[in-house]
């Protein structure tokens, strides 16, 4: 069973570690938000930070 983005999810992933590798770990989260963007869209990606979506609670 092939599951549907698999090879996005993967991409993703892969890339997540290899920031958290290179950087380690302590700093905030925003480091490492600025530099998995950065590393998402040297590998081709279309990464939007922070997008504001819409979330419904309780109806």
């Amino acid at each position: 069973m092939h599951l549907l983005h698999q090879d996005l999810t993967s991409l993703i992933l892969k890339t997540f570690y290899e920031v958290y590798n290179e950087l380690g770990f302590g700093f905030l989260e925003k480091v490492y938000q600025n530099a998995l963007l950065i590393e998402l869209r040297k590998k081709g990606l279309e990464a939007t930070p922070n997008k504001k979506i819409k979330v419904f609670y309780k109806g």
